[in-house]
């Protein structure tokens, strides 16, 4: 699964707009324009897949510009901290090695959802991790009790919180 695939399962998870998704990205400091936005949804038809299986989109991004949208999402869902100003993040970050744990993090931080939540989302899917198990997800990456979340249960999230939202 590629961040292609995980942008466009959560824009179809919680309803995002055209409009919606843009602003996320400028307000995560990655401003893209509208051929951009329907280059980076648009998958390749003469190649469907990779050699890894993965879909082939026109236009791929990686995990800091995944990471940067993430950022707008919560920004454009909660607001900026009132306490904090905005800081700008310098272009050398380190290198995001396990993005599904950090998606996971970053949307329950902006739908504002708890484990609880969590486990709900999962429930819809006939997944039933146990609340340890999405705290070690929820974890720092070097924190003693990490767990790297697979594709499986983003997956599995991502269509929980689709159906998830629309009971709601």
């Amino acid at each position: 699964m590629n961040n292609n695939d995980r942008l466009l399962r959560l824009r179809y998870a919680i309803d995002l707009k055209d409009s919606d998704m843009i602003k996320a990205f400028e307000l995560g400091g990655v401003p893209v324009t509208k051929e951009e936005m329907r280059a980076i949804l648009t998958k390749v038809h003469d190649k469907h897949e990779d050699n890894k299986g993965n879909n082939v989109y026109e236009k791929a991004i990686n995990n800091q510009v995944f990471d940067a949208f993430l950022n707008g999402l919560i920004l454009l869902a909660r607001g900026p901290q009132k306490d904090k100003p905005v800081e700008e993040k310098s272009q050398k970050s380190t290198e995001i090695k396990h993005i599904n744990n950090v998606m996971l993090k970053k949307v329950k931080i902006a739908l504002s959802m708890t484990t609880e939540d969590i486990l709900a989302i999962f429930a819809e899917v006939a997944l039933y991790p146990s609340k340890g198990e999405i705290g070690a997800f929820l974890r720092k990456e070097g924190q003693r009790n990490f767990k790297p979340c697979g594709d499986k249960y983003i997956r599995n999230f991502l269509k929980g919180l689709g159906i998830y939202n629309r009971k709601v």
